[in-house]
């Protein structure tokens, strides 16, 4: 696989993980770093930055959007939307460190968006707190 599609694979993965659609950006990344063609900083940057471009989809979503939650085509549902609100008040914006958790991540920047958080706030904290995990899972490898 050329370098470009390699990065821009994990990028389009990251995203999509990031939003409403099953993906494994941690599989993909573990299989390019093991293959050794790859440069570590540049597959951290492409998932970062595709795991935090679909995050903000998830921002944009709650702000713009929540209008048409009890729609059937609503990519998140209700339990799950009050189920984020509750770690988002308990935690308060520093939950958004946390958005890279399965199964809380993607609705807490659903809610964050809903909340009306700051948007240079949420990309600082969710992109901490990504980056941190694909630092901690090459370093794992």
């Amino acid at each position: 696989m050329s370098d470009i599609a390699a990065y821009g694979s994990l990028f389009l993965v990251a995203l999509a993980a990031a939003t409403i659609f099953p993906a494994q950006s941690e599989l993909l990344l573990a299989g390019l770093h093991s293959s050794g063609n790859y440069h570590d900083g540049l597959l951290i940057l492409a998932a970062t930055t595709g795991n935090v471009a679909g995050s903000t989809v998830n921002w944009a979503l709650g702000r713009y959007l929540m209008h048409f939650q009890d729609r059937r085509w609503f990519p998140v549902s209700r339990r799950l939307v009050e189920r984020a609100t509750g770690w988002y008040q308990r935690f308060g914006v520093w939950s958004l460190l946390l958005a890279w958790v399965p199964f809380i991540g993607d609705p807490l920047t659903l809610v964050a968006g809903i909340l009306r958080v700051d948007l240079r706030l949420f990309l600082l904290l969710v992109t901490l707190g990504k980056l941190g995990r694909y630092v901690a899972l090459i370093v794992a490898l």
